[in-house]
């Protein structure tokens, strides 16, 4: 099969078939075979049974319904595991995403040998700067210096091609769909390009994903996964780092107050109590954090040691 389109969805019961419609006229027109798999992310309205009816009518539609609102990732999870077309298209099930951008993605992942390509959206057509556009802007300059992957101006663009081998050795969980190109880079699979993409307006409904809190959430994320990419199989590298460091200081601000200490009582010289000292109590402070920073990193170490994913690797060829 040549492309797998997965479209994960939340209460879209207006718009499913004419996707469906404009998706199969471009795949027809392109000689492409394919298959659309619709993931319904808990929807309270219709949209299952317009799903199921689609799927009766056409062999190329495939469902998954979950029985609540779990969120994008895992929508994109299960879509990706069922998928079977050599190249992987993802697509918002609300329009804004335009089919006819297929053909072109395709090409750049069979001709042009891309792992991976991101839409850009050229015309962007949400309105309100304060709570969309302009934490988008921040949050891709973010993304872009911590991935490494300089060359993608919108990381969350729901329009996006992949091999498959990509969508079959990445696990997207959470909330990590926003970061599928930085998982990508992690897992080796590093020729990661972008093509600009249209964008439509808004026609049936209202996003559901708007507001500084999804900008917020996804600084969180990115940390999280940035953490378990460079510190994940090694994580008494950083804490057992920190945890010595501040050790190491703690001791030797204490050593000093002692040998401080001393020197006075040597030579007569009136002194207060070590513990009337603030220093004292932040020394000891430091050191007793430092030593439990480290023992985090011990036992981070022992665990990572003992998991299944300990030594699992991705390996791209074998002879």
């Amino acid at each position: 099969m040549d492309i797998s389109v997965v479209v994960p969805l939340y209460n879209e019961e207006e718009s499913i078939g004419e996707l469906f419609s404009w998706i199969s006229r471009v795949m027809q027109e392109n000689g492409f075979s394919y298959e659309v798999i619709f993931v319904n992310d808990g929807s309270t309205d219709s949209s299952w049974d317009v799903i199921e009816g689609l799927s009766k009518e056409n062999a190329e539609v495939k469902g998954i319904k979950f029985r609540r609102n779990y969120g994008k990732s895992p929508a994109l999870y299960c879509g990706f595991k069922e998928a079977v077309g050599d190249v992987v298209i993802t697509m918002d099930a609300d329009l804004q995403d335009s089919p006819d951008e297929i053909p072109a993605l395709y090409r750049m992942i069979r001709e042009d040998g891309y792992d991976l390509v991101s839409g850009y959206k050229m015309n962007r057509k949400e309105g309100d700067p304060l709570s969309k556009t302009i934490p988008t802007k921040l949050f891709n300059a973010t993304v872009r210096r911590v991935s490494g992957i300089r060359n993608l101006h919108d990381f969350n663009c729901g329009l996006k091609a992949y091999r498959k081998d990509v969508v079959k050795n990445i696990e997207v969980y959470g909330e990590m769909h926003r970061f599928i190109p930085m998982l990508a880079k992690q897992s080796g699979f590093d020729k990661i390009g972008e093509k600009g993409v249209h964008h439509q307006a808004r026609k049936f409904g209202k996003s559901k994903f708007m507001g500084w809190n999804r900008f917020v959430n996804g600084y969180l994320d990115l940390m999280t996964l940035w953490f378990l990419g460079t510190f994940g199989r090694k994580p008494m590298h950083v804490f057992g780092f920190i945890g010595t460091l501040m050790f190491m200081i703690g001791f030797v601000a204490a050593f000093i107050l002692g040998a401080d200490k001393l020197y006075c009582l040597a030579n007569g010289i009136p002194q207060r109590l070590v513990t009337s000292s603030p220093y004292f109590y932040i020394a000891l402070t430091m050191m007793i954090i430092g030593t439990q920073l480290f023992l985090a990193g011990f036992l981070g170490d022992l665990i990572s040691r003992n998991s299944q994913g300990r030594n699992e690797y991705q390996i791209e060829k074998m002879v």
